[in-house]
């Protein structure tokens, strides 16, 4: 039940920050929420025995968000193509001097046999959540057809796995990382993700007429020319299928960090549904697919 309701308070609040936020503040929204899974992750690796460099965590998880926020803005975003051009350096430069970084910081650790690990692993958190998540951002820049038809192969892929394989599972998909996951609902929750995503599909146009009336489907602050076109035909089973593959490739990922950590849940801020990390984690790896896939028909 409490499961249940939690989804009843929070899908709502989703899709009325994705629909009516502008993107600035859905960037930074979305920064929050990644922000909180990390702190979780964090804890996972004090979990493993090693101190991590958290400040420096959520800075380097957090300049990304703020950079791409006030790009986002109409002004920066008409003013000058060569400020968006400015940020995206500032933000590739960042990612690429990560590991220097977090490796100068794990000097000032007291134990040096833990320094490498430290670093590693907290180096590993902002590629691991902080990116995927900014990647969220980046497609309701588009329109919020691309991340609702994310979010609904994941979604979708989730419940219909977890029903089907109470219901006729039998083959165990990897019982050491997951042991209630099966190769039935693996099948069910790709058929799931490809019903939800021709779904939504389907009723895309008279969803834009609800909202926006004649307008074209993208956000407020942006032009029209970011605008992508709806799926159709095959493209919807094709990318539904890779969009679920990539969610239940997530949600074993993390399934492994919490096995080697010796914890069930990553959090308890979400009752019924563990923490932050542990309903995001399928769409760390759908997320970044989804943009690269439909930046393909921009």
């Amino acid at each position: 039940m409490k499961r249940i309701l939690t989804a009843l308070v929070l899908i709502p609040l989703v899709l009325l920050a994705v629909f009516k936020a502008p993107s600035w503040l859905f960037t930074l929204l979305v920064g929050a929420v990644a922000l909180l899974a990390l702190k979780e992750y964090l804890d996972l690796v004090e979990a493993y025995g090693v101190k991590p460099i958290r400040w420096l965590t959520y800075a380097c998880a957090m300049i990304p968000f703020l950079l791409t926020a006030s790009m986002s803005s109409y002004v920066f975003y008409r003013q000058s193509i060569q400020i968006k051009e400015s940020v995206s350096a500032v933000i590739a430069v960042l990612v690429m001097c990560w590991a220097f970084l977090f490796l100068v910081a794990a000097m000032r650790c007291e134990e040096l046999k833990t320094a490498f690990p430290s670093a590693a692993m907290s180096g590993f958190g902002p590629f691991y959540i902080a990116i995927p998540m900014l990647a969220v951002a980046l497609l309701q820049q588009r329109s919020w057809y691309p991340l609702i038809f994310t979010f609904f192969a994941v979604w979708a892929g989730d419940i219909v796995a977890m029903y089907t394989g109470k219901a006729i599972g039998k083959h165990k998909m990897s019982p050491r990382i997951s042991p209630n996951k099966t190769w039935e609902g693996a099948l069910g929750s790709v058929v799931g993700s490809v019903i939800a995503c021709s779904a939504l599909t389907h009723f895309a146009p008279a969803i834009q007429h609800l909202l926006h009336g004649n307008l074209p489907p993208y956000p407020a602050d942006l032009g029209a020319d970011l605008a992508p076109p709806l799926l159709g035909g095959r493209l919807i089973f094709v990318f539904a299928i890779l969009l679920n593959i990539a969610a239940q490739l997530g949600d074993l990922v993390e399934s492994l960090i919490k096995r080697g950590a010796n914890v069930k849940d990553s959090g308890t801020m979400l009752p019924g549904h563990g923490g932050i990390l542990d309903r995001i984690d399928a769409l760390l790896f759908a997320a970044p697919v989804a943009l690269v896939l439909f930046e393909f028909i921009r």
